[in-house]
């Protein structure tokens, strides 16, 4: 009885990933033969619209898709990753063929480079062409395929940003020289492994020992990450590896976290409009994605300047949110603000007032504004009867 309600519990939480999967074919000249893919696209997507979405690439998309697309669509709901083009591969009876790597350098040979062109040169493009792909593209395999895909690190100009390896099964120069390799690289690149106490045996010692070397690394360019997983078997930990790995990888993209608030923002040593847009311009430099500046955010960084005792921080804030929505009355209340803390007065009523007529935000409203402009006339009538008192004296 307990493992019926689990299977149907099972089935009812695919039903909505199964609902918005759709599936394509591509004719492969590499491989002389059609390839099935499974594709799910981010929630809204418009193909006539400029958003990018990263671009995530899911070998063994027989079993592999639907964890990884359930997965995006989690953390995305929380805006904890940015909205993603997942495609899965369908390998089937070819995955052994697909996977077939030299067993001295344990590099894709044969029918295993013909695979390794098809996904770099004909699936990418094709999958560029046909949707609103941004520069990031993140490949995940488990076992012999989470092997395979470091084969393309080993290229020149290596087709894919992130790197998640999941239990791979790693072999020849790839298992020895894959932390001498990772050395190099002069852009960003986010590498993931995992395996588990009770991973099998070979596959969890080449990959302890992979991570032995890649620890080693010093390259700034590098973002690595390893999860060695407790009473997780070679396919249980699939599941928490994929969230552990898109956690990690989307760590810049999710909002500002009590964390990143106290650890970065507070030490910052200038102005906290700078880390503000630099956070967002890094965000765009990597995934290839233009992600606003939410109101929260900018209100999390006030409450951090104000900590500080940081007026110039408040005043530039102030000027930054004015700048991204002019409609809003945030900005004009920030630099109120500022104006009535250095003392004057008159300027911040006249700000406070002008603020009237923009749109309220969260907590701040009309009433508030109301309450603010009160304050600062009986300030300015006290302020007029002792000037009335100094000239009588």
């Amino acid at each position: 009885m307990r493992k019926t309600i689990l299977i149907v519990f099972a089935c009812i939480l695919c039903i909505p990933i199964c609902a918005q999967t759709s599936y394509d074919e591509i004719r492969s000249s590499k491989l002389n033969a059609v390839r099935q893919l499974k594709i799910k696209l981010p929630k809204n997507y418009d193909p006539s619209s400029d958003i990018k979405y990263p671009l995530i690439i899911v070998f063994d998309g027989d079993y592999l898709f639907e964890p990884v697309a359930g997965q995006v669509d989690f953390q995305t709901y929380f805006d904890d990753m940015p909205g993603s083009i997942v495609v899965g591969v369908v390998q089937g009876n070819e995955r052994f063929y697909d996977g077939y790597c030299d067993e001295v350098n344990g590099l894709p040979k044969e029918s295993g480079l013909r695979f390794h062109d098809f996904i770099s040169e004909e699936l990418i493009p094709y999958l560029d062409n046909k949707y609103n792909t941004s520069k990031f593209r993140v490949a995940v395999g488990h076992d012999l395929m989470g092997n395979f895909i470091n084969s393309y690190l080993f290229k020149e100009e290596p087709m894919f940003n992130a790197y998640v390896c999941i239990s791979p099964d790693l072999s020849g120069t790839v298992r020895d020289y894959l932390g001498k390799r990772l050395e190099f690289f002069k852009d960003d690149i986010f590498y993931y492994m995992a395996t588990s106490d009770k991973d099998l045996p070979g596959i969890r010692e080449a990959v302890l020992n992979a991570h032995s070397q890649i620890s080693e690394v010093k390259n700034q360019f590098l973002t690595y990450y390893f999860d060695d997983f407790k009473n997780e078997s070679h396919y249980t930990l699939v599941t928490s590896a994929i969230a552990r790995s898109f956690d990690k990888i989307f760590e810049l993209y999710k909002p500002l976290r009590e964390k990143e608030l106290e650890e970065k923002v507070l030490p910052y040593e200038d102005t906290l409009d700078k880390y503000l847009v630099d956070r967002y311009e890094r965000i765009e430099d990597f995934f290839g994605i233009k992600k606003s500046i939410t109101n929260e955010e900018i209100e999390k960084v006030v409450k951090v300047a104000e900590q500080r005792e940081d007026l110039e921080s408040l005043e530039q804030i102030g000027k930054l949110a004015k700048k991204l929505d002019p409609t809003s009355l945030l900005g004009t209340y920030y630099l109120a603000q500022y104006a009535e803390r250095i003392g004057k007065t008159k300027k911040a009523k006249k700000l406070y007032e002008s603020a009237l007529t923009l749109n309220d935000v969260s907590h701040i409203n009309r009433d508030l504004i109301f309450s603010k402009i009160e304050e600062l006339t009986v300030v300015e009538t006290d302020d007029e009867g002792e000037e009335d008192e100094d000239e009588e004296n």
